[in-house]
């Protein structure tokens, strides 16, 4: 019986929600222009977010996507972001990165290099260079704007740059 398959039940075509019953053109690819994205998003001074990719600009569920710029010799204060997972394509520049408990671990990526960041991870970003803007491209696990401020002495002082978004305003 090497010809036989399994198949699971019938389905409806027009059943919502069925694929081929969903209109593609209205709910499929959706192209967001270098030129359109949305600075309403949580933003640090020092960076410059803007998003792309979340649930209102195209009903994104899952994940958040936009870019990031960090301006030159910039420094965030020790962070993390709760449950959710981030990743950092580094476009142009150079990015350190701190982390741990103390942030004692250090790294570098360059124009081409990927970064994770796991749930949980204190961490601080760090523009390595004092005269290049850094960009990067920033994608998120999700949609939530998580961003928890830790009261570690970071080893690279921020100057005057000081984590800010929709949970933690400026004081």
């Amino acid at each position: 019986m090497g010809g036989d398959h399994i198949h699971g039940p019938p389905h409806d075509l027009h059943e919502p929600g069925h694929p081929e019953s969903v209109d593609w053109k209205l709910h499929g690819v959706k192209v967001i222009p270098g030129d359109q994205l949305d600075a309403n998003t949580a933003q640090t001074p020092g960076m410059n977010r803007a998003a792309a990719i979340n649930l209102a600009r195209v009903g994104a569920q899952k994940i958040w996507a936009g870019t990031v710029h960090i301006h030159p010799n910039a420094k965030t204060g020790a962070h993390h972001h709760g449950h959710l997972e981030s990743v950092i394509y580094v476009v142009k520049g150079r990015a350190r990165m701190r982390w741990g408990n103390a942030l004692e671990f250090t790294a570098e990526a360059g124009p081409g290099d990927f970064i994770f960041v796991p749930p949980f991870v204190p961490h601080q970003e760090i523009n390595a260079s004092t005269d290049e803007v850094l960009e990067c491209v920033l994608v998120r696990s999700d949609n939530e704007a998580v961003a928890i401020n830790l009261e570690i002495e970071p080893i690279e002082k921020p100057e005057t740059v000081l984590w800010v978004d929709p949970v933690h305003r400026a004081p």
